[in-house]
């Protein structure tokens, strides 16, 4: 019966160790587990802070504004200014006035307008303040055409320019110098130009 006793007492050991054994790494695993938890929620963090800035683009909608692009129709003599008028929502300054010179430097699409302004000319920048306008182009504006060419294409400038202020003074440049003659026939520009001034000073 003493060596019976003693076996079972070393097989209740036994299996207490084990218990003990599998409880120690049960609450080890718990204890990892417990430690990786409170980094799970920080990846969705970074996201949320993300979208936070793109709300404004949609509670703040920009305010639509009416610009006039100005075409060259011709007449029996020469040409003529006309408007297109565009309807730009514009959510910063001068973004009215900058989209619609891109229309106008892109060309007309449809109907009999036209323009002298070359293909190719970009804008590099604009700036309206002031009641001052002051429109950079690239050295493409003042490739190619006679002097009808270049004083319709000034003309163009000027109106896009002074669309949403008529009284406005217009400064052109190209490639970030003022434009002072144009054209191999050299036409002189005289800044700052108005629409005032250009029609008592370049008629088309």
């Amino acid at each position: 019966m003493n060596e019976q006793q003693r076996t079972n007492r070393n097989i209740s050991s036994g299996v207490i160790a084990a218990v003990s054994a599998a409880v120690v790494a049960v609450s080890g695993g718990v204890a990892w587990l417990t430690s990786q938890t409170p980094q799970t929620p920080i990846p969705g963090n970074p996201s949320q802070s993300i979208k936070q800035p793109q709300q404004p683009l949609t509670t703040q909608p920009g305010k639509e504004e009416t610009a006039n692009i100005y075409w060259l129709k011709p007449t029996e003599t020469s040409f003529e200014l006309v408007p297109q008028p565009i309807k730009i929502a514009a959510a910063q300054p001068n973004q009215a006035l900058e989209a619609a010179f891109e229309t106008l430097l892109a060309g007309p699409t449809e109907g009999t307008d036209s323009t002298t302004i070359p293909q190719g000319t970009k804008l590099l920048g604009l700036k309206a303040d002031n009641n001052e306008v002051h429109v950079n182009l690239s050295e493409d504006f003042t490739s190619g055409g006679g002097s009808a060419s270049m004083v319709g294409r000034v003309g163009q400038v000027v109106y896009t320019a002074t669309t949403l202020n008529p009284n406005a003074k217009v400064y052109i440049e190209v490639d970030g110098k003022p434009l002072e003659v144009l054209g191999g026939e050299g036409v002189e520009i005289e800044q700052p130009l108005t629409r005032k001034s250009f029609n008592e000073n370049y008629p088309l």
